[in-house]
């Protein structure tokens, strides 16, 4: 049947009406909280923004954030909103202050659709405006005006207060992790000194911005020298080399947190390397410079292009529309600034040679290794047995490259499983045989003679850095049981010894599937817990029939898509910043000493028979 195409085919959807309708344009991908870049952490942001963008114009040094409950407010003390433009910021499309360069030079949200998205998105959003005595207030449920209140007179200092709620519709199940929201508390204030945050309980504020970033994020014992520290107009850089292989960034613009980079880092990586390699008057191989680099950029860029809404990667070729290109401007502040540096203190510059010359000798030692592995990841007889690879990946542009996803699975069944029900376009699958080994104690060359872990670096395609990386989400699928946490632990200790930026990126997740599944003749429940098991239990009653899973590869094809599908649920590896990596490796995966056993014995649990 063909259907007529007519005047009556058309139709104008309102603003809100796209936005809810198309939210990955305006805020990415959904998610339930579980991911760093889901939705309502974007949410968050896009109000945070505006209040951020205020006190870089001088206005406001205080901004106070609370959740709670999954609602969430944030109110700053700037000049607030003109009364009479409240409604119009609030609800129109391209409307805001930001399209005037006088009045907000260097600002991240320049669309003027932010607060409207995020007013779109929730069925309870809130906003006031404390002006000279003055407040207004208007009530919107998923974007629809509930109240719009008179101006009222007020003894609250001027300001603007947001409070929403995100739709538990669009984000099914949501819960916001503290972890991330603290990232990104730190992340603004090293960004803008002088700023104190509120979140909860909390407060957060930096003195020395990128310096005080590296020193939390980077141990003193870990760092093989002081952490070098340059600032410049719309310009600022810090940077040191650890003990830990790969390289690891930190890129801001206009306090936007970068995580994928874009042209500012590409510009920062070229520049140190020209740098080190003029310095020393040597032709150094770029690998051994940059191994084990952890360093922190912030730039300010007017009117800057962004590759998407949620902000996460720059495409700005200039730093002004009448200025010199991104590249150059960094380029010629790095190599003016740093070699400088480097000339005043010789023990730094040292210490740097000597870094240099211990990779340069492990790149030369693991030449003959590297090139046996390489040839053995490109055989497709071997390469398809492990790899059953997907369409789009995170390192392309391509639509959908966000959600870009590796299961790593263990056995064939379990495998075979999520091969049948995954979604060919985002998803991959890599097989597992048996449990890996324990990278503990082990040098890099283990990655390429271990035929597992070469391929999966092979995969992931991180060997030279992570703006390689071709999927988003790299989830462990394996057995709730002894052997699949082991396995779990086994893995996540390969990411922290080799690529720990994969983690310290929130890439790295543990896919949950349910332990039971409740069901009679009418309905059917997927229970993770003995709680969801009971609940199901009395609705459906107790005759109501109850299977345990024990296994990935018991749950059929059929039933696996409902768990890898848009309800997926998955867990995050997360490195508690005041833990040293080494440390922890040392306690859970080093030698078997007494200290370990005691925290082993404390923390047993008996658990419930569930079968």
């Amino acid at each position: 049947m063909t259907v007529k195409y007519t005047e009556d085919s058309i139709r104008t959807l309102e603003w809100k009406e796209h936005i809810r309708k198309r939210p990955g344009m305006y805020i990415g991908k959904l998610g339930d909280g579980s991911s760093q870049d889901d939705g309502i952490y974007v949410l968050l942001k896009e109000v945070l923004d505006n209040s951020i963008d205020e006190f870089m114009m001088g206005n406001g040094k205080k901004i106070e954030i609370k959740t709670e409950q999954g609602e969430v407010s944030i109110r700053d003390y700037g000049r607030g909103i003109p009364l009479g433009k409240v409604l119009d910021v609030s609800s129109k499309m391209n409307t805001g202050a930001k399209y005037d360069s006088k009045t907000f030079q260097k600002s991240v949200g320049l669309n003027g659709v932010g607060i409207k998205a995020v007013n779109a998105l929730s069925t309870k959003f809130v906003i006031r405006s404390f002006r000279e005595g003055e407040m207004k207030e208007v009530y919107y449920s998923q974007g629809t005006v509930i109240e719009d209140k008179k101006i009222e007179k007020t003894t609250e200092k001027n300001g603007v207060q947001i409070i929403f709620r995100p739709d538990n519709e669009l984000f099914k199940d949501y819960h916001y992790l503290e972890d991330f929201i603290e990232t990104m508390m730190k992340n603004y204030v090293y960004l803008n000194s002088g700023l104190t945050l509120t979140f909860n309980d909390k407060t957060y504020y930096s003195k020395n911005g990128l310096l005080d970033l590296l020193s939390d994020n980077i141990k003193e014992e870990q760092r093989r020298y002081p952490i070098i520290h340059l600032k410049g107009d719309d310009i600022e850089i810090a940077l040191t080399h650890a003990n830990q292989y790969g390289e690891e960034y930190y890129t801001f613009v206009n306090g936007q947190n970068t995580t994928q980079g874009g042209t500012h880092l590409l510009a920062f990586r070229e520049a140190v390397v020209k740098t080190i390699r003029d310095f020393y008057k040597k032709n150094i191989d770029f690998s051994d410079i940059r191994t084990g680099i952890v360093a922190a950029i912030s730039i300010k860029v007017e009117e800057p292009v962004f590759e998407s809404q949620t902000k996460t990667k720059l495409g700005s070729k200039n730093i002004a529309p009448d200025g010199p290109s991104v590249r150059s401007f960094i380029i010629d502040f790095v190599t003016k600034e740093l070699e400088v540096f480097l000339h005043q203190n010789t023990e730094i510059a040292d210490e740097i040679w000597k870094k240099i010359q211990e990779a340069e000798k492990e790149r030369k030692d693991l030449q003959g290794i590297k090139k046996l592995a390489r040839k053995r990841a490109k055989s497709v007889k071997l390469h398809n047995k492990k790899l059953r690879d997907c369409r789009v990946h995170y390192n392309t542009d391509k639509k959908g490259s966000e959600e870009s996803t590796l299961f790593i699975t263990e056995g064939d069944s379990a495998s075979g499983s999520i091969t049948k029900s995954r979604k060919v376009n985002t998803q991959a699958v890599f097989s597992l045989k048996g449990k890996p080994l324990n990278t503990y104690s082990k040098s890099k060359k283990i990655v390429y003679e271990n035929e597992e872990f070469n391929l999966i670096q092979a995969a992931l395609n991180i060997e030279d850095g992570m703006e390689g990386l071709r999927y988003n989400h790299i989830v462990i699928a394996t057995d709730a049981d002894v052997d699949g946490m082991h396995i779990r632990l086994l893995l996540i200790t390969f990411f922290l010894k080799f690529f720990p930026d994969v983690i310290k990126n929130g890439h790295l997740q543990i896919l949950q599937t349910p332990l039971f599944r409740v069901r009679n003749k009418k309905e059917t429940f997927y229970c993770y817990s003995e709680e969801e098991k009971r609940d199901a239990l009395k609705k459906l009653g107790k005759t109501a029939e109850i299977t345990r899973f024990k296994g990935l590869g018991e749950i059929s094809p059929d039933e696996f898509k409902y768990f890898i599908g848009d309800d997926i649920r998955l867990d995050p590896v997360i490195i508690n910043k005041e833990e040293s990596i080494s440390d922890m490796l040392d306690f859970y995966m080093g030698k078997n000493t007494l200290e370990r056993q005691q925290f082993i014995i404390e923390n047993l649990r008996e658990e419930e028979d569930v079968l």
